[in-house]
């Protein structure tokens, strides 16, 4: 029972990530996010894979852990994407008011 219960509390957190992932692509700027937080969710997600490897729980929670992993992982890829379009809004603004 435990360990369904743990799928669903993943399955549930895990339907945000993509949301999350969507939102931060169409967005273009990383003001929104947050690496600190994203390193957080990584480090407990790896902590929750590392206790089920250490109990010999080598089941499916485990693959809603890797699958979890995954998704919020990506959002670090979009973090330094979006931190480059930041950059280069910043130096386009830069320049216009140079302009002006």
């Amino acid at each position: 029972m435990s360990q369904i219960l743990e799928t669903i509390m993943l399955i549930c957190f895990g339907f945000s990530w993509p949301m999350s992932v969507v939102k931060n692509i169409r967005s273009k700027t990383a003001k929104s996010m947050s690496l600190p937080f994203i390193l957080l969710i990584i480090s407990g997600y790896i902590a929750g894979i590392c206790a089920k490897i250490y109990t010999h729980q080598l089941n499916f929670v485990l693959v809603v852990y890797l699958i979890n992993l995954a998704i919020v992982s990506v959002n670090i890829v979009i973090y330094f994407i979006n931190k480059k379009y930041d950059r280069q809004a910043e130096i386009s603004q830069n320049m216009q008011a140079e302009n002006v």
